[in-house]
């Protein structure tokens, strides 16, 4: 299942809609403004609160968790500098760990365990600059079929690899 998403500007309290092919209205990304640290929360269209993506401070690598009902339920990790390609690792409570493989700043990269992909992300199914689409593997019966937690995930990877001017 396709969902496109409005990319990220990285303006404070940046929001934005998160849709499905048919263009009906599925999440709402709300930035908080004026925190200390970057965060988000994935909210339904009326307005619940389904998962907080926070960046965690004073950490060796740069890392967003996301959290369900006040628990971390995920954490998306920058690697240690590679020269040879982009890579992110996410460590899912509960569940097997996620990679994210790919180029970041052309929003084409791949998040998948060792059962497989969980989603591809692109940009090139869209002609308007400034959506992507994130393309979720419903099919899986596990954490990766879930559509809100990859999301999540999406919008950490794009804070994550789009912050170096953040003043957190």
């Amino acid at each position: 299942m396709k969902f496109l998403v409005r990319e990220r500007v990285f303006d404070i309290g940046d929001d934005f809609w998160v849709t499905d092919e048919q263009g009906t209205k599925v999440f709402w990304v709300d930035g908080k403004a004026l925190r200390l640290r970057t965060t988000f929360e994935l909210k339904d269209p009326k307005g619940e609160v389904l998962m907080v993506i926070r960046k965690k401070l004073f950490k060796v690598r740069d890392q967003m968790s996301v959290e369900h009902d006040g628990s971390t339920v995920a954490t998306v990790r920058k690697r240690l500098f590679n020269p040879v390609r982009d890579k992110l690792n996410v460590e899912i409570k509960g569940g097997e760990d996620w990679e994210v493989i790919g180029s970041f700043f052309d929003k084409e990269y791949s998040i998948s365990d060792k059962e497989g992909t969980v989603a591809v992300v692109s940009r090139k199914w869209f002609r308007m600059r400034d959506t992507y689409a994130v393309d979720v593997n419903t099919h899986r019966r596990d954490l990766a079929g879930d559509p809100a937690l990859v999301i999540a995930v999406a919008v950490a990877v794009d804070a994550l690899t789009n912050d170096d001017g953040d003043h957190d």
